[in-house]
């Protein structure tokens, strides 16, 4: 937990940092500033879990600081720490969220009890592991193939789901999605991928969200550039199997593990690329090519339903007048052959 310590007064400044640094379990960094607006630009580039702030500051007070953290960082938890004197001034930070406050001068008994409570308190935010995985698996699919609006929404969905974890939770979230991406791309590719080894260098959450997306736009421009010419788009290369394949029965897992994509992706986005189902694909371009050999003289037409997979004859003919609104044999004599 990351904690910002906010008052003028050095002695009391540096005497509640040594406090809070004794505490157990420790911060994982304390930070201090000396009025309200350094502590907005501070929590502006590193925003804490918990802030700590005197009320009379000059520049900006406590009761401002306080409003402005409750509008613009409404996750971050705040204590108010004031003088007897301004303790009906201490009370309108209420209306701000604020739910502890401590009564200067402070001691370590006082304080600890305030994190104690704040930390029983606390949100556990949890990401049920069947959303993760899919999300994830959905994310390397849409960087396999290439699909940058399919990431983008995909980082839309990930950043509403996420929005309240604290920033030190998410940054540990996202390091772990960066390690099982690296996983997964480098099983397929047979490299690293360099843009997901290093850690996240940022500090708040928006920030934490820009340079994890553009480190998988750098992923997915990499993959493209180490591909060149070689590159095949997953779905002309599936269609392109279906094709060479339409004597054969093949299944929709077969394709998809053939093109490196799991069958429930490949399924959605066979769909989304091509207007058809796997199915309803292979059907048609069974019965297109079936018309181009029944365009043969010298082809009788039962070899032309084996020669598109199918030996149950009364079933092709069923199929093919579905699609031309013709029977073979109608659609022959159409061509003049007999």
């Amino acid at each position: 937990m990351r904690l910002l310590i906010v008052d003028d007064e050095p002695i009391i400044r540096s005497g509640l940092m040594k406090m809070a640094q004794d505490y157990s379990p420790a911060f994982t960094h304390i930070e201090t500033a000396i009025n309200g607006e350094e502590a907005l630009t501070i929590i502006g580039d590193a925003e804490p879990d918990l802030l700590m702030t005197d009320i009379r500051m000059p520049r900006m007070d406590g009761l401002e600081l306080c409003r402005r953290v409750h509008e613009n960082y409404p996750h971050i938890l705040m204590v108010v720490v004031s003088g007897f004197g301004d303790f009906d001034y201490a009370q309108k930070c209420l209306a701000y969220g604020v739910k502890h406050y401590l009564l200067k001068p402070v001691t370590p008994p006082d304080l600890y009890e305030v994190f104690d409570q704040i930390l029983r308190t606390m949100p556990q935010v949890h990401i049920p592991v069947s959303r993760y995985v899919q999300w994830v698996e959905r994310m390397e699919m849409s960087i396999w193939t290439l699909q940058a609006d399919e990431m983008s929404s995909l980082m839309e969905e990930w950043r509403q789901h996420c929005s309240n974890l604290p920033a030190k939770q998410l940054r540990d979230l996202l390091h772990d999605i960066m390690a099982l991406l690296q996983k997964q791309l480098k099983e397929k590719k047979r490299t690293a991928t360099p843009a997901l080894e290093e850690p996240l260098e940022a500090a708040t959450k928006a920030e934490l969200f820009r340079e994890f997306e553009a480190r998988l736009q750098t992923t997915m421009a990499d993959l493209l550039s180490a591909r060149r010419g070689n590159f095949k788009d997953p779905m002309e290369e599936a269609k392109a199997y279906i094709d060479t394949h339409l004597s054969v029965e093949i299944s929709l897992k077969e394709v998809a593990d053939m093109v490196g994509i799991t069958p429930t992706y490949f399924s959605t986005l066979f769909k989304k690329m091509t207007n058809q189902t796997f199915v309803s694909y292979r059907i048609h371009r069974r019965m297109e090519k079936a018309s181009e050999l029944l365009s043969v003289p010298h082809m009788r037409t039962v070899d032309v339903a084996s020669e598109v997979g199918y030996d149950d004859y009364p079933h092709f003919t069923k199929t093919f007048k579905k699609i031309f609104g013709l029977s073979p044999s109608e659609y022959r004599s159409k061509l003049g052959i007999r």
